[in-house]
């Protein structure tokens, strides 16, 4: 039996407060019953939530927090003066070893900020970054950085590669991950002298015996396609285009609604087709891959999307159990230690 594993939540963050975390929560306790949860933040209000919340009896952990890191906060100001907020205080716990992860749906710059300062970056790491995991045509495709970093070096560019080849391997099973760093174009004299500089360093890697498939560059249709296991981005580019899916998939679902409301021909046609639309809508909920993981640092905290409901939640709660379970940062340590050996700076 698997040895129990505690969740620190940071129950105050994001846009609709502590209600839909003790929701998300019932649902999490049902599809892991060896975990438990500690929960940071106004202790008041999460004994009257609990209170009527039969199924996380005897589940649950309160941390008193009288304060919350607001949306607008700049991290700055978190670090000097937000000791006494749930955010703080659910990275804490991972800090001081009560919990082995943390979930958040509150301000990013702050939480990556609380994490850095708090757990540290992986010796040989040079900036942490956030995965996601996206829907494609052939399956999960991981995706990294989707917002940590605004730019990336060389350095940081290949960093990422290693995290996300680590991260595919220990959630997707893959033995080989097949990475490639997004570009305006296939060709090898396209980019920036940043990502020319990573492929060149990792075609090396990967020759010389890395466990990965570095595929070389991808463009944006690529992501959806399913071409690679990992693509590697800077966080500027990696957020705009989680967006930009994001969005898509919403101005795709509402264009197929109005579509089948317009005529009672569609009402029958949408009847009929109830089980493949039901399986489509599916697909395309956000919800069902909400969650990005800071990869890179000492400890494993999630990001869940600030104005996400509770199913949202709790996809962002399974996240961080399988990232526990997986032992991500260990195949990490492993494989940047490799790398220098392979090609060294």
């Amino acid at each position: 039996m698997a040895r129990e594993l505690v969740v620190s939540i940071d129950a105050m963050g994001g846009d609709a407060g502590p209600g839909i975390v003790i929701s998300a929560l019932q649902r999490v306790a049902q599809r892991h019953p060896d975990t438990k949860f500690l929960l940071a933040g106004d202790e008041a209000v999460l004994s009257a939530l609990l209170a009527k919340a039969p199924r996380l009896k005897d589940r649950v952990i309160l941390r008193h927090a009288p304060d919350r890191v607001a949306m607008e906060d700049k991290p700055s100001h978190v670090l000097r003066r937000g000791r006494e907020t749930s955010m703080w205080r659910a990275i804490e716990a991972v800090k001081n070893g009560e919990a082995q992860v943390a979930v958040s749906a509150g301000n990013t710059g702050a939480l990556m900020g609380l994490s850095m300062f708090q757990l540290g970056i992986i010796d040989g790491i040079s900036r942490p970054a956030i995965a996601a995991i996206w829907p494609t045509l052939r399956g999960q495709t991981v995706v990294l950085d989707c917002g940590a970093n605004v730019s990336a070096t060389v350095e940081q560019l290949v960093d990422f590669a290693v995290m996300g080849e680590a991260f595919a391997h220990a959630i997707f099973g893959l033995e080989k991950p097949s990475v490639g760093l997004l570009n305006v174009g296939t060709e090898e004299q396209k980019g920036n002298d940043e990502v020319r500089g990573a492929a060149e360093k990792l075609r090396a890697a990967a020759g010389a015996g890395l466990a990965m498939a570095f595929h070389g560059f991808i463009e944006g249709n690529d992501i959806a396609e399913g071409t690679v296991d990992v693509v590697v981005t800077d966080g500027f580019t990696g957020n705009i285009a989680l967006k930009t899916a994001e969005g898509t998939a919403k101005l795709v679902g509402q264009f197929l609604r109005r579509s089948l409301k317009r005529s009672l021909l569609g009402q029958i046609g949408a009847f009929i087709a109830s089980g493949a639309l039901g399986v489509l809508h599916r697909r395309l909920d956000p919800r069902a891959a909400n969650g990005g993981i800071f990869l890179g640092l000492k400890g494993v905290v999630v990001k869940s999307h600030g104005g996400t409901d509770a199913i949202g939640f709790a996809s962002a709660v399974d996240m961080a159990i399988s990232v526990v379970r997986a032992d991500i940062n260990s195949r990490i340590v492993a494989e940047r230690a490799r790398l220098t050996a392979l090609v060294p700076a």
